[in-house]
């Protein structure tokens, strides 16, 4: 993007996030006095008389202060992923231990509930005419405190409430771990024959006893080069196990966090964790999500058996060109090696080549560009001025502020600020993820609110006057991701718990992956390419119809991968809570042989100790990945498959997808935007014959 102009910069009617003002002790102290405050909002609330407990006395007040609260918290919790002070991180990880405290305690208070219930009956005795979304905010108002121990007798809520605060802690530590990870390996460049010349460049050098060895980090910059491209298979194997266990003290918080989950839920009269957490869910439950996993394996299974018989072919044709032992034994360390070495044989396409016409820069400038001209939006750099406020939590970290397009400046066009934060360094959130920092809500009094969000990545960084690539894949991500972002910056709801990505965690994903489309249309491809030293070169189209037809190859191994991850998660949270660490281990290892058919041996990793999705409010809800394809998939060939630049249907996926956020149904925005009930046909079209 274009450096920030402070002489031509167009205010928007309020102020970014005060980034430059955080101190471990504001963290800490900020964080307290919201919390203080909001315990006496709800002390005076319940002090409503019963008779007097109307929607505007209580659920709108309610909502109002939770959305007001949440701005003031939620960037001080924020900066334990991005913040470069450990004292800073550290402090922001335990005032985010004392909101998840409060916010069960707030929960399970009875008073309130017992308010809730009395707008309830007002509100059915009085035929008190609300609108869809305040019934939505009272049905979930009210539900959300039974799923959390109301109307259980009080033995049984204190245990509950302990059960719940113990969770929390142990999420937030396995966050913490995976987080801050340090780990690093050693390789000798012999050992890395293979990389590419400038991964070489990029990885520090360090001298161990007398050898020169490049230090590989598990960041994804560092370790995905040796899992495609490193010849040497023992490389392969070390960089793969070290991944898979780089977070091994997560092991028994895993074991422990799965237990206390069965015990709360069981508490709860549920038969499982699985049960209670998809209540609230589109597939509703645990019957549900078997039926559609198990369909989708048996319609995967013969395309991934037949896709690893075809890259073992493959594997000892290289290892008789590398002098190597033959084995006939698909290895978690041949996967990725073999599928681009596929890839580059079948359809002559190389990533190396492919990745020098995505330089980052260009690229992340044009996929902002696609989307201003999509959905009709604009971003302007915010200067890093007392005035403006863009200062950052990091020098690398830039902030925008998003207007309607062609009419910045227009105070009644300002929709929000963005964040993007989009290269590595020690201990940032290492994988890419948008964060809702402040949501967005129309307040009677004062009007809009508008919403903030921060796209945090880990694209190769510009250093030495060079320009960093980006590999496809890398490309897909960020285009994933800002769809996200924009689900967060164009939702207009009435209320903050509806705005923007606050859907059904099933359907979540399904916007953003219906968005990864444009990141394989010529159109789009081209608009966003331009070689890294060849200025002005796009991607040519042998290139590009080698890379679409790229897409469908190996796809059954990759969902199976998929699902492997969904059957382990709903394995854990339906009957496998009981197990041991160990047997943890080992269910992790044997499950991913028997579905995503690739083994590692005798060899027990434990790699759930970095399956952070399982602690981070994905669980017994990793299948939603690959439930949600059906929607984007449908969404797509229905509405954009014939045109995908279209304004036109980019203002009715504004309308009925991101303007709504959760505050109707999912399905029906579904039928809205499609104009009928979705159907899974797109979705094995393209799957099962790669059209």
């Amino acid at each position: 993007m274009a450096a920030a102009d402070p002489s031509n910069y167009p205010q928007p009617p309020v102020r970014p996030p005060s980034w430059s003002s955080y101190t471990p002790e504001l963290v800490t102290s900020s964080v307290d006095k919201v919390l203080d405050e909001s315990t006496a909002f709800l002390d005076k609330l319940v002090a409503i008389p019963s008779a007097d407990r109307t929607f505007e006395s209580v659920v709108r007040p309610l909502a109002l202060q939770s959305a007001e609260a949440d701005r003031k918290i939620e960037p001080a919790l924020f900066l334990q992923y991005v913040h470069a002070d450990q004292a800073m991180r550290d402090a922001s990880v335990e005032a985010d231990k004392k909101v998840n405290d409060w916010s069960l305690d707030a929960l399970t208070r009875r008073d309130v509930f017992e308010a809730l219930l009395d707008v309830e009956k007002h509100t059915r005795d009085h035929g008190v005419a609300l609108n869809d979304e305040e019934k939505r905010l009272l049905d979930r108002l009210v539900l959300e405190r039974k799923r959390n121990g109301l109307g259980l007798d009080d033995d049984k809520r204190t245990k509950f409430l302990e059960l719940k605060k113990r969770i929390t802690s142990l999420e937030i530590e396995f966050q913490k771990n995976c987080n801050e990870e340090k780990g690093f390996m050693l390789f000798t460049k012999e050992e890395l024959d293979g990389l590419p010349e400038e991964v070489l460049e990029g990885y520090e050098q360090v001298d161990e006893d007398g050898v020169k060895k490049y230090k590989v980090t598990h960041k994804t910059p560092d370790i995905i080069p040796i899992f495609k491209s490193a010849h040497v298979p023992a490389t392969r194997k070390r960089a793969n196990l070290s991944y898979e266990g780089k977070t091994l003290q997560n092991a028994p918080i895993m074991r422990e966090l799965v237990s206390l989950r069965h015990e709360a839920a069981q508490l709860l009269g549920y038969a499982n964790h699985a049960e209670w957490v998809l209540e609230v869910k589109m597939a509703k439950n645990p019957r549900e999500v078997g039926a559609f996993l198990r369909d989708l394996e048996d319609k995967l299974r013969p395309l991934g058996l037949e896709e690893r018989k075809k890259l073992l072919e493959l594997k000892r044709e290289e290892h008789d060109k590398r002098g190597l032992a033959q084995d006939d034994n698909f290895y978690l360390y041949d996967y990725r090696y073999y599928d681009r070495l596929y890839v580059e044989k079948t359809l002559d396409l190389d990533d190396d080549v492919l990745k020098q016409y995505f330089p980052v820069t260009h690229v992340v400038t044009e996929v902002l560009n696609a989307y201003k001209e999509l959905l009709g939006v604009e971003l302007v750099p915010v200067p890093r001025t007392e005035e403006a406020g863009g200062e950052t939590w990091h020098p690398d970290a830039d902030m925008y502020a998003v207007w309607e397009a062609g009419r910045a400046g227009d105070k009644d066009s300002f929709l929000g600020y963005m964040h993007l934060d989009l290269f590595p360094r020690p201990q940032k959130f290492s994988h890419a993820a948008v964060f809702p920092l402040f949501p967005g809500w129309t307040d009677p009094a004062k009007g809009r609110q508008y919403p903030v969000v921060s796209m945090v990545a880990n694209l190769s960084k510009p250093s030495g006057g060079k320009e960093p690539t980006m590999k496809h894949n890398d490309v897909v991500t960020f285009f994933h991701e800002m769809g996200h972002a924009y689900h967060g910056l164009l939702s207009k709801t009435q209320f903050a718990r509806f705005h923007g990505t606050a859907v059904a965690r099933d359907f979540v994903e399904a916007p953003s992956q219906m968005l990864e489309n444009w990141t394989w249309t010529p159109s789009v491809l081209k608009r966003i390419s331009s070689h890294a030293t060849r200025k002005g070169e796009v991607l040519p189209d042998a290139l590009i119809d080698k890379l679409i037809q790229s897409r469908n190859v190996n796809q059954g191994l990759f969902n199976l991968r998929q699902l492997f991850f969904a059957k382990y998660d709903m394995a854990l949270h339906e009957d496998k809570h009981a197990l041991t660490t160990d047997e943890m281990s080992k269910l992790w290892c044997d499950l991913r042989e028997e579905t995503s058919l690739v083994t590692i041996g005798d060899e027990v990793v434990g790699g759930q100790s970095g399956f952070a999705h399982i602690a981070g409010g994905y669980s017994a809800g990793y299948y939603g990945y690959l439930y949600s394809q059906v929607f984007s998939a449908d969404m797509y060939d229905a509405v954009f498959a014939k045109d995908p630049m279209s304004a036109e249907a980019g203002q009715r996926y504004r309308k009925e997808i991101l303007e709504v956020g959760g505050s109707r149904d999912e399905m029906d925005s579904l039928v809205a935007f499609l104009g009928r009930k979705p159907t899974n046909e797109a979705f094995l079209k393209h799957l099962l014959s790669g059209q």
